[in-house]
């Protein structure tokens, strides 16, 4: 499995807010082999997911960390007092990879990434990110920043397979990462996945995550909190999908979101 496997399947905290549970379920995951730890301003866990990373065997350089500045906070001058207090909070001297989180709100294009790429040029952000963008919003990131855009975050899963996006990712040189991969619990019970499941002896969310990892380009950031269910996500990729299996959950794809705020970006 080479590096960039390991940052292809991560650990989402979202909702994640118990300060014990929190930070166990991140060290768990660190000492079973995932690399990729996913948070956000507006999680209110920072500092949990932090404090998990510490009490790893897992050195912090080894770790792909990645959290989201909140849209109140996207001015200029808040993106950079923001970013100061999530990396106290984190107990760290820098992030690997830092969202927009959506561009929404405060979001000022102009202020907004000159931001990030003040972070950038400082060393306190590895990699710029965004969330949530749409091609044009997009393309407006890429003529503003100097900075190479490393991901979009989007959500991601069978039920909206996001092939516009994917292809303008792969034509543009970043990674797309699929929040909600398993929308929301919604693929559970669907038959197809089921079916193919039970011809690999394989769960639901282990085909689901499989077939990202089949993928081209695309990373996936299931939120776990169990030990169990941190587990049974890591050994997806014990799941070899063939071509027809991967032929059929293509055909799953209906545009279905399960998050959907109002003035979303894909509305404007």
């Amino acid at each position: 499995m080479s590096e960039l496997d390991l940052h292809r399947l991560g650990l989402g905290t979202w909702q994640n807010t118990d300060p014990e549970q929190c930070a166990e379920s991140v060290r768990t995951a660190l000492e079973l082999g995932y690399r990729n730890v996913d948070t956000a301003q507006g999680y209110e866990n920072e500092a949990f997911v932090g404090r998990g990373i510490a009490e790893s065997s897992v050195p912090r350089e080894e770790v792909f960390l990645a959290t989201k500045i909140s849209t109140a906070n996207l001015a200029h001058d808040d993106v950079l007092a923001t970013a100061e207090e999530s990396l106290d909070k984190l107990g760290t001297e820098y992030v690997d990879l830092l969202y927009v989180h959506w561009p929404t709100n405060a979001y000022d294009p102009e202020g907004t990434l000159s931001a990030f790429q003040q972070l950038y040029d400082e060393g306190k952000i590895r990699h710029v990110g965004v969330s949530n963008f749409e091609p044009e919003h997009l393309d407006e990131a890429r003529e503003i920043l100097d900075a190479p855009i490393f991901a979009n975050q989007i959500e991601m899963h069978p039920y909206l397979q996001q092939t516009e996006l994917r292809e303008y990712a792969a034509e543009h040189g970043h990674t797309v990462v699929a929040y909600s991969p398993l929308a929301r619990t919604e693929v559970l019970d669907d038959p197809v996945l089921q079916n193919i499941a039970e011809k690999h002896d394989a769960t639901v969310p282990q085909v689901t995550l499989a077939w990202f990892l089949a993928l081209e380009n695309v990373a996936a950031i299931p939120k776990a909190t169990s030990a169990d269910h941190i587990e049974d996500n890591w050994r997806a990729y014990d799941v070899d999908l063939d071509d027809d299996d991967l032929d059929r959950i293509a055909d799953l794809d209906r545009g279905q979101r399960e998050i959907d705020p109002d003035g979303a970006p894909w509305d404007s």
